[in-house]
């Protein structure tokens, strides 16, 4: 396993002086937005533009990261028939292209330098396509990741059980018995 951690978060409704906290409290340098619509009517302090400018004066690094935005669509006829999720199904498909892994490359780039953290809106990562990237980030690249919660606590990411690497790619088709 790499020396190299890469956190995970989802800002859900706290504030830059939350978000600062958190982020503190996880010794994270440096923030990659993955929204692929980094910003927000209901919290003003969450924007892409207003991350830029307060996260860099709390001593944090900041960059959007577009290539490793959710939402994407398409994937529903491909291999991944072990997501119940659509758009899991589509974000895994997306996760096969040379624009996937050009997005991870540089966020590994980064992250071997400083401690990093990927960011998304959802609060809790399994409900998330930050789940994707942590499943490819420890199975494909051998990276731990950790997901902060707003407790400040840091949870070690256990991939999906119905996740299988295919080369450098991974593939959710793992059949798995439910207790």
């Amino acid at each position: 396993m790499s020396t190299t951690t890469v956190v995970t978060f989802g800002h859900g409704t706290a504030d830059s002086a939350e978000i600062t906290t958190l982020l503190r409290g996880a010794a994270v340098t440096q923030l990659v937005d993955v929204r692929t619509a980094p910003g927000s009517r209901h919290n003003p302090d969450s924007g892409r533009e207003a991350m830029a400018q307060w996260l860099p004066a709390a001593g944090i690094g900041y960059r959007w990261e577009p290539r490793l935005g959710g939402w994407r669509r398409g994937g529903d006829s491909g291999p991944d028939v072990a997501l119940r999720n659509a758009s899991f199904r589509s974000y895994a498909g997306y996760m096969r292209s040379e624009e996937f892994r050009a997005g991870i490359t540089e966020l590994l780039d980064g992250a071997v330098r400083e401690q990093t953290a990927i960011m998304c809106a959802e609060t809790v990562w399994w409900r998330c396509h930050r789940k994707l990237v942590a499943d490819y980030l420890t199975l494909v690249c051998g990276i731990e990741v950790r997901h902060l919660m707003h407790d400040g606590a840091l949870r070690a990411h256990r991939p999906t059980a119905e996740a299988r690497v295919d080369g450098a790619a991974l593939v959710y088709d793992r059949a798995v018995e439910e207790p």
